[in-house]
């Protein structure tokens, strides 16, 4: 497959109402970066762990598709949920991820083709610890120091 997007999400507490954060890193083609950001007003409902994760997701596909990419892509994750939403063998029956599984399947649809994976934490680990410094630099800053959708990315060297 020509590129692969890692995803996850973070939230403090993971039910809502607190600081949830989402991170991506995608690999190959030359289009190498990383990205991370405030998934929800902190403080909000919608602030919960599976809103990060479908928010990190979905920002790995926007990053390719800005930049012209519709090759085949990998999207992969530590989150069973969204994986297996977007894969269509769970129901999303919570109301306010709707639209973001609608969102992320709606960008799928613009690749030449796509794989959904599912992988354990340990071989997310990147996608994973940008997310959590996403955590600690809004707990530090405030929820205002890291703006929702604000990317921070990283240009790496292709391998």
């Amino acid at each position: 497959m020509g590129v692969r997007v890692s995803f996850d999400g973070a939230c403090q507490p993971a039910r809502g109402g607190g600081i949830a954060t989402w991170a991506f890193v995608v690999e190959g083609e030359g289009l190498d970066t990383e990205g991370s950001g405030l998934a929800a007003p902190a403080g909000s409902p919608e602030a919960t762990n599976n809103v990060a994760e479908y928010s990190g997701a979905l920002r790995g596909l926007e990053y390719l598709l800005q930049r012209g990419y519709r090759g085949p892509v990998v999207l992969q994750g530590d989150s069973q949920l969204v994986i297996r939403q977007l894969e269509g063998g769970y129901r999303v029956r919570a109301a306010h991820l709707r639209p973001l599984n609608d969102r992320v399947r709606s960008a799928l649809a613009c690749f030449q083709s796509f794989q959904l994976r599912w992988v354990p934490r340990e071989e997310n680990e990147r996608a994973n610890e940008l997310t959590q410094e996403a955590l600690r630099r809004a707990r530090r800053t405030g929820p205002t120091g890291l703006s929702e959708g604000a990317r921070d990315p990283r240009r790496r060297g292709a391998h």
